[in-house]
């Protein structure tokens, strides 16, 4: 997968999609990447694997 769009705009468009999310959501600690991603994934109540698809069609847009 191409990215083609921001950190900053992906967190802005997921944000707009799923309204339960906050900036708080989004706190990203060096080296926990997979944290913040698998806490996502458990408010959205998606797997890992469609939390992934989710941003891959963010790269369309």
């Amino acid at each position: 997968m191409d990215i083609v769009r921001s950190w900053r705009e992906q967190r802005v468009m997921l944000k707009w999609r799923y309204p339960i999310l906050n900036d708080s959501d989004f706190i990203y600690e060096e080296g926990k990447k997979d944290s913040m991603l698998d806490k996502l994934a458990k408010k959205l109540n998606k797997t890992r694997l469609e939390l992934e698809l989710i941003f891959a069609d963010l790269q369309k847009y």
